[in-house]
């Protein structure tokens, strides 16, 4: 099983699909990444201690820092946060975190919440102090509204008084120890104004010099968490003041010179989702982070397996263990779901980008499509870097070939931004009360279709989404009025089969613009063959309930498997080329010795018996 990359044809092919993977304009969009981590700073280390891993993070941030021409404008820019995380996700997870926090979170937030510009930022864009973000507590996570630090106003200091009222409140997980210089959070605290709750807003709070936490603040480090070094901690406030114009305001509330509150949105909760916006963007940027994490490690495995040589069958020649079905089945499904993901990556972050636009999506569609997309991407690069690890064997539980860091990484993106039920139970539960049903992409009959037809296909995937969600409806009604916990708990499990239904649907549509906007030729072809397996493997997974409801046949289901069976052939054939169109920097794949077919270098030892046994020989005997 092998496959030809360097001939005209397959080059063109490979930068088409890199266009699909990456988008159309991914030399600008994606080139400065692939810079960056290609130079000597961010080269692999042998770096052993957590600490010292960690300080490489932070020095790494600071170098990562001085190559841009504007933090601000990193800030300001969701396709290019998205970049961020896409490459630096592989290579440095701690990384990847602290500066996703620093730039997205606080950063974007400080500038979404500036409208005039006032706020001086030339200290966080210096890197003069590092940047943090203090929402999840103790005893409070997915329910943000309910945080309990207070922030209380002092009239006569025109200032709040933060303050942390028991242990369940204080905050948890955020990076706000000194390690790599002086640090500043953004605080979700409750606004106060004469005892009167207004909701939770966040408050500019500075929280340590470059030693030590600063009077009031309390800041302990949690154990250490699996995965890459962070400094996470615990945080809490001991009646710390901050002037007025720590309040990160705007229409939704402030403080004016008079002390008054004042807000255009009525709903404390709006408020709270306002001031915390760009948690969707970390959404978004949790997907990218996963779907190139999950790109490099297929890649890995699929150069691994192609040089890995295992004895043949009897009489024959060593083989690579690639050549197995056994091994390149499981890589060619990955590949089906590793571009589905990406696209649907890309479908979700081109979606957030249009809400702004009459044109386009509503912002409510729009940030559902990135939930949506974030736990099933994120899901997806769990079980593809499982797989991907396995097929790669010990070698691969080693940390200096570098999946190990990303198994543990993508458990950190599948919890943070929202963890991924409580996010989709949101989404199940929009989803089910809005009662509308899935759009059809083509005409659409019971029984009546072809599985060579596209236009079927994506059928089957609407008919699933609405048979998982009237299921829920079902389930729903059988319970009496009165009890909405009891409800929801009736219709949940088909309502949540049913947002990883839309997810399949939305993956396909990603698909087929793909295919429908590359020319006739090889490229289209490979990305119909990957898009035709990704659709079959989901059909063949829910053909019982299809069957049930007559939506296919007893001969299709059974003709199934062997359909299957003979993409994957085709696709495993496609490997290295298809991974070729990852992109990734050659400087990354040289670090890991798996990905290069001198692996066993990686372990030779120049005082060994096969490199002395020469010089015993020639040495002379003894007189």
């Amino acid at each position: 099983m092998t496959a030809t990359i360097d001939s005209p044809s397959t080059e063109r092919s490979v930068e088409l699909l890199t266009g699909v993977l990456l988008g159309d304009n991914f030399r600008q969009e994606h080139g400065f990444w692939q810079r960056l981590i290609s130079t000597e700073p961010f080269r692999r280390t042998d770096l052993r201690t957590s600490e010292e891993r960690l300080r490489l993070a932070y020095e790494r941030l600071r170098i990562l820092n001085d190559s841009l021409d504007s933090g601000a404008r990193l800030a300001a820019d969701p396709r290019a946060l998205a970049a961020m995380h896409e490459w630096l996700g592989p290579l440095d997870p701690a990384l990847t975190t602290v500066a996703g926090i620093h730039y997205n979170l606080f950063l974007g937030s400080l500038l979404d919440h500036d409208g005039d510009g006032r706020r001086d930022l030339s200290d966080f864009l210096r890197l003069r102090g590092i940047g943090t973000f203090l929402c999840t507590e103790v005893a409070h996570g997915n329910d943000a509204t309910s945080v309990e630090t207070t922030a209380a106003y002092d009239r006569e200091r025109d200032g709040f008084v933060l303050h942390t009222p028991h242990a369940g409140a204080q905050k948890f997980m955020p990076n706000t120890s000194p390690a790599g210089g002086p640090k500043t959070g953004l605080v979700a605290a409750r606004l106060l104004v004469d005892a009167v709750d207004h909701g939770v807003f966040l408050f500019l709070v500075p929280l340590t010099d470059a030693v030590r936490a600063l009077p009031g603040v309390r800041v302990r480090r949690l154990p250490a968490r699996m995965g890459s070094p962070v400094d996470h901690c615990l945080t809490s406030f001991d009646q710390v003041f901050v002037g007025r114009d720590a309040l990160l305001g705007g229409d939704h509330g402030r403080i004016g010179d008079d002390g008054e509150f004042s807000s255009a949105v009525g709903n404390r909760r709006r408020r709270l989702l306002t001031s915390i916006g760009r948690v969707t963007s970390g959404k978004i940027s949790m997907s990218a982070c996963a779907v190139g994490s999950a790109r490099a490690t297929l890649a890995v495995a699929v150069r691994y397996g192609g040089h890995r040589y295992i004895s043949g069958p009897r009489g024959s020649h060593p083989v690579p263990v690639i050549a197995h079905r056994s091994h390149h089945g499981p890589l060619a499904r990955a590949m089906a779901t590793v571009f589905a993901m990406s696209l649907l990556h890309r479908r979700a972050l081109d979606r957030w980008e249009r809400r702004k636009d009459g044109s386009g999506a509503g912002r409510e569609e729009a940030e559902r499509l990135v939930a949506v997309a974030k736990g099933w991407i994120t899901w997806q690069a769990r079980a593809v870097i499982v797989e991907c690890r396995e097929r790669c064997g010990a070698q691969a539980l080693l940390e200096n070939n570098g999946m190990s860091q990303l198994i543990t990484g993508v458990e950190g993106a599948i919890t943070a931004e929202g963890d991924n039920l409580a996010i989709h139970a949101k989404a199940a539960a929009e989803m089910l009360f809005a009662g509308e049903p899935a759009v059809l992409d083509a005409p659409f009959g019971r029984g009546s279709g072809d599985l060579e037809d596209p236009g079927f296909l994506g059928g089957l995937l609407a008919a699933l989404e609405e048979i998982w969600f009237g299921r829920a409806r079902q389930r729903m009604g059988r319970v009496a009025h009165g009890d909405p916990l009891e409800r929801w708990n009736a219709a949940s499990g088909p309502a949540l089969r049913g947002v990883e239904a839309h997810a399949h649907r939305q993956a396909f549509r990603a698909y087929a613009d793909a295919v429908a906007a590359l020319p006739e030729g090889p490229a289209r072809e490979r990305l119909a063959g990957l898009q035709r397996l990704f659709t079959l493997d989901v059909i063949a997974r829910n053909s019982g309930d299809l069957l049930a409801e007559g939506y296919v046949t007893a001969d299709q289901v059974r003709d199934l498997p062997d359909t299957v069976e003979e993409l994957i052939a085709v696709v495993a054939a496609q490997l290295p080329a298809l991974a070729d169109s990852f992109a990734l920097p050659r400087e990354l794949l040289a670090d890991w010795p798996i990905a290069g077919a001198d692996y066993a270098d990686a372990y030779d030892d120049p005082a060994a018996a096969w490199h002395t046994a020469g010089e015993r020989a020639t040495a002379p005997g003894p007189r």
